[in-house]
């Protein structure tokens, strides 16, 4: 990360928020109180539950216990399967006549207890017999229970009415109704049912308890059912047997068959119900996650016997746990807002903390937590609201940040520059860079004289118009504005970003900023009469080195460049005085910038300089056949100067109002003994 470290970083990110304004600081507020809200309730909001129990259906498959070796030797369930019921021609209510016999001969095999998780809410002829036989059963057995006022839409007045005169009729037998109701609100059945006062024990429970393991019910317990995986998927988790052979009439005569089938019964809690396809199905978050068949209904009844042998009453978070969950991951997001998104690391921690708020869930379902009511996607979505409510605030200020500081940056950079800086802030770092550059410096000849003569206000309106009118020059042209210097304007092409253009935007705009300076001349000359004559704009224009950077300290620094590049183009600037001249430019500039309009004026060696200069003057109007006798004419001043003076007057007497050519020829005739002109 950049020198600071990220506590800068947030710092900064506050600041900006904080310069979002009162009512987008309110919205912002609103919207993470929403965030923790979605965070730590998300289980109950339309949409997010749905998405929440999808969550939880996949943390029960991954984290779902499997069995090493074989299958649950504890439980059995012995069914009724599409087979039974083909053959015995009845598919519903299921044959009461196979169940008798399997009862009968049950009783005999020592289970621990019985569970029948058939619902007797209709008469069939073999009802008197199945009554006289749940009567003598000495194995703890259970009936399938339901009321209308728990289990409504399973049962109608009719059913239930008979349903509880079979019931009655088992009064002071060890057969007894025990609840089969289940908890699947949303049609999945993830959770125990409430233990309640007013219906009987749960199947299992009642099984426990008849058996001598009612230390083991886990009375109260509402949360997650453990679903478990099977070590052979081909075979289950618990033992399943069809149950036509257990209804073999006089079972115990058949010694080969029931050495068979006893050992599958003794000391197991035995359960009865229906494996039958499409009827009575139990849907799970193990199938809900894989897609794979519905178990059986009768299959959470085993399920909960195991649970409850094993003691797995599995502890659900505190409310304070979720409360500092969702707290913490709305903190995490608005944090992360605050953070500048330059450095691909912190990319990486916006991945871990996803990371983080997905595998929390997963890592406390493998150690035993119950998961089920966790808002994991709660606080992806808490913490998107918040992230998105803090970088919405940022953005903000920073748009209004940005605007102010492309408007001032504006001000003397091209927008295009302003906006690049603005999105790569350290083009503009504090320190200084060696660069070559096109300089361009320009002045307003005789202003200070004429400041003198007129009202402050008039030379600041004065001055403020003519800067406005050339600033805007340089800014069109694509360049730097450097400085001003009383009516000076200094200007350069080539930093903070460098453009293969610049050289032609500098000469073009050294141009323009004579020909706006002329237009000045002009529009002051009709304000009023009195006003003192301006001068003309002269400018000069180089080509060379500078040390360019933001120069200061931290409370003030300077964009500027610095180095003798900038002299001299001062120079040039003060030359065409001497020169008659308006526009001038060294050698280097003119060569760099590929344009044609260049007339060479002869070498000069500039006031307080040694090393003589070339310099050319911008003439677009000059004839080009002109232009090209002058050139020859600059050649001859080194091996034949009187040719070239005989051939220079020619070309002054065709331009007689041509200042600079006369000044040039005036120049020709006085060269020091390096064929230059000393500029005094």
């Amino acid at each position: 990360m950049p020198q600071g470290g990220s506590d800068s970083f947030i710092k900064r990110g506050w600041r900006n928020v904080s310069e979002a304004g009162q009512q987008r600081l309110v919205l912002t507020a609103i919207l993470v109180v929403v965030a923790l809200l979605v965070a730590r309730f998300s289980w109950y909001i339309p949409g997010l539950g749905e998405a929440e129990r999808a969550l939880f259906d996949s943390r029960s498959f991954v984290e779902a216990d499997r069995h090493e070796v074989g299958q649950d030797q504890r439980v059995v369930q012995i069914v009724y399967t599409d087979d039974t019921l083909i053959a015995a021609r009845k598919r519903s209510p299921l044959d009461r006549g196979i169940l008798i016999r399997t009862l009968r001969n049950l009783d005999a095999m020592g289970a621990k207890a019985i569970g029948i998780d058939i619902l007797f809410d209709q008469p069939q002829d073999e009802d008197e017999e199945l009554i006289e036989t749940l009567r003598a059963m000495k194995t703890p057995t259970f009936i399938a229970f339901v009321s209308m006022d728990v289990n409504q839409g399973d049962i109608v007045y009719n059913q239930q009415q008979y349903l509880d005169s079979f019931v009655a009729s088992l009064e002071g037998s060890k057969a007894a109704p025990a609840s089969v109701m289940l908890s699947d609100a949303d049609g999945v059945t993830r959770l125990w049912p409430a233990d309640r006062s007013d219906i009987p024990p749960l199947l299992g429970r009642a099984m426990l308890m008849a058996a001598g393991d009612g230390d083991k019910i886990m009375r109260g317990y509402e949360g997650s059912v453990r679903y478990q995986l099977p070590a052979d998927p081909t075979r289950g988790v618990f033992t399943t047997v069809p149950i036509d052979p257990y209804a073999i009439p006089d079972l115990a005569a058949v010694p080969e068959l029931s050495a068979e089938l006893v050992p599958a019964v003794q000391g197991r809690y035995v359960l009865i119900g229906g494996d039958i396809v499409d009827v009575d199905r139990l849907p799970t978050p193990l199938s809900e996650a894989t897609g794979s068949a519905e178990p059986p209904g009768i299959y959470f009844h085993a399920t909960s016997i195991a649970q409850m042998l094993d003691g797995k009453a599995l502890p659900r978070p505190m409310a304070i746990t979720l409360w500092l969950f969702a707290l913490g991951f709305v903190g995490l997001a608005a944090l992360s807002a605050l953070l500048e998104w330059k450095d691909w690391r912190i990319y990486g921690l916006l991945g871990v903390q996803f990371a983080v708020m997905i595998g929390i869930g997963f890592l406390m379902h493998n150690r035993g937590v119950d998961t089920y009511g966790l808002p994991a996607f709660g606080w992806i979505v808490g913490w998107l609201i918040a992230f998105t409510a803090v970088t919405s605030a940022a953005r903000a200020a920073g748009a209004v940040q940005r605007n102010f500081a492309q408007g001032a940056l504006g001000k003397y950079l091209p927008r295009e520059m302003a906006q690049e800086i603005i999105n790569k802030p350290e083009l503009l770092a504090l320190h200084g860079e060696k660069k070559s550059i096109f300089v361009l410096f320009s002045d307003l000849e005789g202003f200070t004289k004429m400041s003198h003569a007129l009202q402050p206000e008039m030379v600041a309106k004065l001055l403020n118009r003519y800067l406005e009118s050339l600033s805007q020059v340089v800014l069109d042209h694509g360049g730097v504005i450097d400085k001003f210097v009383g009516d000076a304007v200094v200007a350069f092409w080539g930093a903070p970003i460098a453009r293969p253009d610049d050289a032609q935007r500098a000469a073009r705009a050294g141009y323009a900023i004579w020909q706006a300076g002329e237009a000045f001349r002009a529009e002051v000359a009709k304000m009023d009469g009195n006003l003192p004559k301006i001068g003309k704009t002269r400018v000069g224009l180089h080509y060379g080195e500078a040390v360019v950077g933001n120069f200061g300290g931290k409370t003030r620094i300077q964009y500027t460049a610095l180095g003798d590049s900038m002299n001299t183009a001062a120079r040039l600037e003060a030359a065409n005085k001497a020169l008659d001249s308006s526009v001038m430019a060294s050698r280097e500039f003119a060569e760099k910038s590929g344009l044609d309009w260049w007339r060479p004026m002869g070498r000069v060696v500039l006031r307080g300089r040694a090393q003589p200069v070339d310099i050319f003057e911008p003439a677009p109007d000059f004839p080009k056949a002109d232009r090209n006798i002058l050139a020859q004419v600059i050649i001859l001043v080194d091996s034949d100067t009187p040719a070239a003076q005989t051939l220079l007057q020619e070309l002054a007497q065709r331009h007689p109002d041509d200042k600079a050519l006369a000044n040039l020829l005036q120049r020709v005739a006085n060269l020091n003994e390096r064929n230059a002109y000393v500029l005094g």
